[in-house]
């Protein structure tokens, strides 16, 4: 992502401030995309800002959708070695592609599962050393895949994201989801999807474009950023809309009209 674009969406996702600590810390972070429309470059550059060699941010990744292999190809393009960040422990990859939540016929709840991977991410944060004053993102990719690990029931996801919104309170974690909109319809979106909507301290939603698909747009921004906070110690919602073109190495986002 070059410098124009990563500066664009970093405005828009509050992480153009250089303070510390880590601009995210403490809020939920929930990006909507679409399958046509993939929002997954937003979840890429906010764990590469996360693992920045200026911080001392650790990012726990929860893995339903790719690889590990997939994730670091795809950072290594951005300048950042997500091998290197696991071996330094600033990276705790959990690879949960194989996630099955038995149902009732085998006794065992399909909550069972998700309480088990909450678990680990619990022992993680708190096996930190002086976790008090760390940073930790925890990034969910995506939730659409847990719901079907937990064999339909939204429920059991809302559970378990309450519990990692405990997480947010306790140790100040940051949390980040990633979540396909299009696959429900309007009358049939999930209660963890809702509220997720409404628990989100910014909601981002990767859309098409209106007019059509473009050979020079792939598709639009909408970030909705609440309770912005201003240098002044004032804060109100900042809206965000920019248009953004995905290219081999980079995603360029830019303002509509202003590409030429």
């Amino acid at each position: 992502m070059n410098q124009r674009s990563s500066n664009l969406l970093d405005e828009a996702l509050g992480l153009d401030q250089t303070i510390e600590p880590w601009p995210l810390r403490g809020r939920i972070v929930a990006i909507e995309d679409q399958v046509e429309t993939s929002g997954s470059f937003v979840l890429h550059h906010i764990l590469k800002r996360s693992l920045s060699p200026n911080s001392s941010n650790v990012s726990i990744f929860i893995a339903l959708s790719q690889p590990f292999s997939h994730y670091d190809r795809v950072l290594r393009k951005l300048g950042c070695n997500l091998v290197t960040q696991r071996d330094n422990n600033r990276l705790f990859f959990f690879d949960m592609l194989m996630l099955q939540c038995p149902g009732g016929d085998e006794g065992i709840s399909p909550e069972c599962g998700l309480i088990a991977l909450y678990g680990k991410i619990y022992k993680t944060i708190v096996a930190l050393p002086e976790v008090s004053s760390k940073n930790v993102t925890i990034i969910i990719d995506d939730l659409s895949l847990m719901e079907v690990a937990a064999n339909g029931s939204s429920d059991y996801v809302l559970d378990f994201l309450h519990y990692c919104r405990t997480l947010t309170t306790e140790f100040d974690c940051s949390l980040i989801t990633l979540n396909h909109e299009d696959i429900y319809s309007s009358a049939d979106r999930p209660t963890f999807l809702l509220q997720m909507e409404y628990l989100a301290d910014i909601l981002i939603k990767a859309e098409p474009l209106a007019t059509g698909l473009a050979s020079d747009v792939h598709g639009q921004l909408t970030v909705l950023n609440k309770g912005m906070n201003y240098r002044q110690g004032s804060s109100r919602n900042k809206i965000s809309n920019f248009h953004f073109k995905v290219k081999e190495n980079v995603v360029e986002c830019f303002y509509p009209g202003s590409q030429g």
